[in-house]
C-alpha cells in the first residue's frame, strides 16, 4: 500500500461528522502540502474523535501548534465551496 492510500485509510473516522471534514480536506488539500505538513496532517490522525471534533467545533484548542494549523486548514477546507 503506497503512502497516499494509507493516509487515506487513516482518514477514516468513527464519527460520520469527522469523515466529512477530514476527507474532504485530504482530498482537495493534502497533495499540496509540503512535506513536513504532511508528516503533521498524519500524526494529527492519531489523535482520538472526541478530541480533535472538540477542536474542530471551537470547543477547546490544540495545545500542539501544527494540529492548531490543520485545525485551522480543516476549518477554511470546509467553508469553500465544493469543487474549489
Amino acid at each position: 500500500m503506497n503512502d497516499r492510500n494509507r493516509v487515506r485509510w487513516l482518514c477514516r473516522r468513527g464519527m460520520k461528522e469527522l469523515d466529512l471534514v477530514i476527507n474532504r480536506f485530504f482530498e482537495s488539500d493534502y497533495d499540496s502540502l509540503s512535506e513536513q505538513e504532511q508528516l503533521a496532517f498524519q500524526d494529527f490522525l492519531n489523535v482520538e474523535d472526541p478530541i480533535i471534533f472538540s477542536w474542530i467545533m471551537g470547543r477547546s484548542t490544540p495545545e500542539n501548534e501544527s494540529h492548531a494549523n490543520i485545525i485551522s486548514q480543516l476549518q477554511n477546507t470546509f467553508d469553500k465551496p465544493i469543487g474549489s
